[in-house]
């Protein structure tokens, strides 16, 4: 799985760093001991972040959702 953040050139680096975790799956309090930071300072980037419109887009490839085999070819 990828995951694009469409408007991240918005963000700054702290922002972008709270937002792919955060859209990722891991909770505010793992984000404050990974990057050093309080919770509430966690929370204060990602509502800023979001306040500037970004767009998270996931890539789930077609064999991950079990659509495709690894070497099946296109008929």
């Amino acid at each position: 799985m990828q995951i694009e953040i469409r408007g991240a050139e918005k963000l700054s680096i702290r922002e972008r760093q709270v937002v792919t975790l955060k859209e990722t799956g891991y909770s505010s309090d793992h984000i404050a001991r990974k990057l050093g930071l309080s919770t509430s300072t966690v929370s204060t980037l990602f509502n800023r972040a979001r306040s500037k419109g970004y767009k998270v887009v996931i890539i789930l490839p077609g064999e991950a959702m079990g659509l495709f085999e690894e070497n099946e070819e296109e008929d």
